[in-house]
């Protein structure tokens, strides 16, 4: 029956239907000629990059490069000096009005916003609450979930991530690939449809770096989420990846498929990182 609803009234609103048309074949993530400065540093440079929905892509580059500037203004944490992001076919931070972008209010802003969620390097989790306490606190606040919905949901959550036992447990009680951990369970409550992941094993000694990208594997696999993930993980990118994308001077430099990418590199700069790498190692 709610088929059918939805069938009439695309039926009689047909721009209702052109749009969520829109909506269904649009990247699930797009950056139109997004520019970040700051000062007279520029760190993202007319950027344009397409993401599909449930593409898996990793973003790689030096450091200073705007891998994590990408992140960040895609969460809106940082202000876009210039360009435009669109979210399912939706402006981020700016909104139509009499067919002309205009600066998005702060409702439209959450409302886009709420489709995306963040796992950080540092955790950011709150150390004077539990590894469930920090998993429903967004629901319950943000969702307006009850507090009885939102502890199922953050107890499968971190049963999901191998955490059943350590529910009660405070950030300063688990490692910190558990804390790791408790932030992408914290991060999928809120049931985003796009996953930033901004070098979150890059703190972590290898073996609880392994716990972590365990996890992001599984989510992967199973879960329908697109994901850009910075990394300095290469092997986890060749394997992982659908797409690698390398970041030099705030400009995509050169992109492919991982095996492509890391086996015939079409860039000098491109093969001077992946040198520079490799010899690292």
């Amino acid at each position: 029956m709610e088929l059918k609803e939805k069938q009439m009234k695309r039926d009689l609103d047909p721009a209702l239907g052109a749009a969520a048309d829109a909506a269904a074949t649009a990247p699930m993530v797009r950056f139109k000629g997004v520019t970040k400065r700051y000062g007279a540093l520029t760190v993202l440079d007319e950027l344009n990059l397409d993401v599909a929905r449930n593409e898996k892509v990793a973003i790689i580059g030096p450091s200073g490069s705007g891998k994590s500037t990408l992140l960040r203004v895609l969460m809106t944490l940082d202000p876009l000096t210039d360009g435009v992001i669109e979210v399912e076919g939706e402006p981020l931070t700016h909104q139509l009005r009499n067919g002309v972008l205009v600066p998005a209010s702060e409702r439209h802003v959450r409302k886009v916003r709420s489709k995306i969620g963040m796992v950080f390097q540092s955790f950011n989790l709150f150390p004077h609450m539990t590894a469930l306490a920090n998993t429903i606190e967004a629901p319950m606040r943000v969702l307006g979930m009850s507090k009885k919905d939102a502890t199922e949901r953050g107890r499968d959550l971190l049963s999901m991530v191998g955490l059943a036992d350590k529910c009660n447990h405070f950030p300063s009680q688990l490692s910190g690939g558990q804390q790791q951990r408790v932030a992408i369970a914290r991060a999928l409550a809120m049931r985003p449809k796009v996953m930033l992941f901004d070098e979150v094993t890059s703190a972590l000694d290898p073996e609880l770096c392994g716990e972590v990208l365990n996890v992001i594997r599984k989510l992967g696999h199973e879960h329908n989420l697109t994901m850009l993930m910075v990394t300095h993980q290469m092997g986890f990118a060749k394997e992982f990846a659908d797409r690698v994308c390398f970041f030099s001077q705030g400009k995509i430099v050169e992109q492919a498929p991982p095996q492509q990418f890391f086996s015939a590199p079409q860039h000098e700069r491109t093969r001077q990182f992946l040198r520079a790498v490799t010899e690292a190692m």
